[in-house]
């Protein structure tokens, strides 16, 4: 296919095989969360999980600009950050079946993956809790001369925690290479954004740290990854932290439990019509960047990598049970 001439700035600058990975990536991050899903309702997943379904643009378009050298931190709703960053879906599905084959030998589950070859300092359950964590590995990277970023995803609840005030604060003080992601998908748990906020927007309060920080459309992949090359850019640059929020919208509750009485099946709808993946499949066939029989591939390759991931996972090793106590205590020094 012959691209043409009109092409977006961030499409002239990366490779084809860049673009088409990311829509991979998204590809791979919406099966990953209807085959957990799934998994779950069968009875082969216990506890709980948050699904990210809907939000796959802001995942991947912020990770675009990060190689294996720059840190991520996460929250309890990051499968989709760990898939962006490069985590193998197999092991990511073992840790959910509490196998040792998973990344935290089955310990962590949904909420606790971490992966630091490739730079993810995991998830975390607390809400806001990856803000200081991402504020110290920006922190080390600046004390250690080094070039590399910590970019830090949390939720539009987060926004109102002390942590999040804390670490800009603190970021902009020192200019730190960091960048705060905010993935606005409208509630906290069930309150509404416009409850329980303030400010028209999140990325409002950036003024008061003295960084940049800018609202975009969090279905729009090319809009979040613009954005997110400005800020890694900058902050590679030694010009301090940036603030981004990604407007966006989960289609399934808070968790599992959730049974979405807060929010109305036309919101939900609405919502599904702005669906990030064929909004940007439609930009790549347009731009000639990929045709409609190599989205199809993509999607099905996606798909057969999910269902082997969970082949994988349902034939893995399960913990010893004389293991229980590994890794919870520290052996005593010599």
């Amino acid at each position: 296919m012959t691209a043409p001439a009109n092409l977006p700035d961030l499409y002239r600058r990366l490779p084809v095989a860049t673009l088409r990975e990311a829509l991979r990536k998204m590809r791979l991050i919406r099966a990953f969360e209807e085959g957990a899903e799934q998994a779950y309702m069968r009875g082969q997943i216990h506890g709980t999980m948050h699904l990210s379904i809907g939000q796959e643009a802001s995942a991947v378009g912020a990770c675009l600009p990060l190689t294996d050298a720059d840190y991520i931190t996460s929250t309890h709703r990051g499968h989709g950050h760990c898939i962006a960053k490069g985590a193998d879906v197999g092991r990511m599905f073992a840790e959910f079946f509490g196998r040792i084959d998973g990344y935290c030998r089955g310990r962590g589950g949904s909420m606790h993956i971490a992966d630091v070859k490739t730079g993810n300092l995991g998830a975390n359950g607390i809400v806001g809790g990856g803000l200081p964590i991402a504020v110290g590995a920006a922190l080390s990277i600046k004390r250690l001369g080094r070039k590399d970023v910590a970019l830090c995803f949390f939720g539009d609840g987060a926004n109102n925690e002390g942590a999040f005030h804390e670490a800009l604060n603190i970021a902009s003080v020192w200019r730190l290479p960091v960048v705060f992601v905010c993935e606005n998908n409208k509630y906290g748990m069930s309150t509404s954004t416009e409850r329980s906020t303030a400010v028209a927007n999140v990325a409002d309060r950036a003024s008061a740290y003295a960084m940049p920080g800018v609202t975009v459309d969090g279905n729009d992949f090319r809009a979040v990854a613009e954005a997110s090359f400005a800020a890694v850019e900058r902050a590679r640059a030694g010009e301090g932290p940036s603030l981004i929020e990604n407007v966006t919208y989960r289609w399934r509750g808070h968790s599992r439990s959730d049974r979405n009485r807060y929010r109305s099946k036309e919101e939900i709808e609405e919502w599904k019509g702005k669906d990030p993946i064929p909004l940007f499949e439609a930009e790549l066939m347009a731009h000639g960047i990929a045709s409609e029989d190599e989205i199809a591939g993509i999607r099905a390759a996606a798909e057969a990598e999910i269902a082997n991931g969970i082949e994988f996972a349902r034939n893995g090793t399960d913990p010893d049970p004389t293991e229980v106590t590994r890794d919870v205590y520290s052996p005593e020094a010599a």
